[in-house]
């Protein structure tokens, strides 16, 4: 049903998609720079190009931007995670070590007093 559900979506979203890029056929003429600051600079890059690759080229550019701007985000939390993840398994070590050799474990100074007192 889920599966349905997201073919149908996928399919309006693509029927969307290509009725907006029909509608914006027309070619227009891109610049890199103002005409002024070109003329200065040496630069006359443009391109002419149908209004929906630079409708659906910016979609894409600010997903790009929001999904790397976002890993840098989340980066103080993976490092963090994967701190724990490290520690957990030299613990896990250290368990199973003590485990196998069938040494206690170091006592705890809380637990011997509390013991101290039960048994006085």
């Amino acid at each position: 049903m889920i599966r349905l559900l997201r073919y149908l979506l996928l399919g309006l979203l693509a029927v969307g998609l290509i009725t907006v890029a029909m509608a914006n056929r027309d070619a227009v003429m891109v610049r890199l720079l103002p005409d002024d600051l070109a003329a200065a600079l040496g630069l006359d890059w443009s391109a002419e190009l149908p209004v929906f690759l630079i409708i659906f080229g910016g979609i894409v550019a600010g997903l790009l931007i929001g999904f790397v701007w976002e890993w840098f985000r989340e980066h103080k939390y993976r490092a963090s995670a994967s701190a724990r993840t490290r520690e957990v398994a030299r613990l896990e070590r250290e368990l199973a070590g003590l485990r196998d050799t069938g040494a206690a474990p170091p006592e705890d100074d809380v637990l011997a007093i509390l013991d101290r007192r039960k048994a006085g």
